[in-house]
């Protein structure tokens, strides 16, 4: 007969994921990472936990268009910017997923501290995933108060709470730790993955990448022994 047997500790294993709202790798690395996750037969034993980063402290408040946004932080011409949109707009596409060229772009300061409430209520990688896709698909405007308090009650937050934090400065504090953990820890930029605090990766791995990883942080999950 064959029998199944653990090879590894079924323990819990978590992922901390340091990303922002306006990145487009963030939004192709964390599909590609929850694909890996998918593919494995013991999915739920991994918590994703998502983690403040701004990649630009210094963004308008005001929403601009993402064009000039990157033009005024990062130099070049409104054709180039153009043709690296759509270079990323084609990966994402070829992976499945929908992407807007159509995009604001604006301080990201206030999502992260709704995030942070979301993490505090158990819901913060549901919340996060959720806006960013919203974002990148071109169905949501996140730098809306009441959109954004839409989003939060449709995965069982209170709405009103989220406009009470948006109009005060609750959980700053927690998002600049979150970067400065970070920082530490050596993320350079987003996304930063970093798995049960023993794996780490920046950028947008691959699928088979982020698996490699899972299997280094977590073991190989079943072996078939034969008696």
């Amino acid at each position: 007969m064959v029998e199944q047997v653990a090879k590894s500790e079924e323990s819990r294993v978590v992922i901390e994921v340091w990303s922002d709202l306006v990145c487009p790798w963030c939004y192709i690395g964390t599909h590609r990472l929850k694909a890996a996750i998918a593919q494995r037969p013991d999915p739920d034993r991994f918590e994703i936990v998502m983690r403040s980063f701004e990649l630009d402290p210094t963004a308008s408040r005001e929403p601009e268009t993402i064009e000039k946004a990157f033009i005024r932080s990062h130099g070049g011409t409104a054709d180039q910017f153009l043709r690296a949109e759509r270079q990323v707009q084609a990966i994402a596409r070829s992976e499945g997923l929908e992407f807007s060229l159509d995009r604001l772009s604006a301080s990201t300061f206030d999502l992260h501290r709704v995030s942070q409430y979301a993490a505090g209520q158990g819901h913060g990688d549901e919340f996060f995933s959720r806006v960013q896709d919203g974002f990148f698909t071109g169905t949501l405007n996140p730098y809306d108060p009441r959109a954004l308090a839409g989003v939060a009650e449709s995965v069982g937050l209170d709405a009103q709470r989220v406009r009470d934090i948006l109009a005060n400065d609750e959980y700053a504090d927690r998002v600049r730790i979150d970067r400065a953990d970070g920082l530490e820890l050596g993320a350079t930029g987003v996304p930063f993955v970093v798995i049960d605090r023993r794996v780490a990766a920046p950028g947008a791995q691959k699928v088979s990448t982020y698996g490699q990883m899972l299997e280094q942080a977590a073991g190989p999950v079943l072996s078939e022994r034969a008696s």
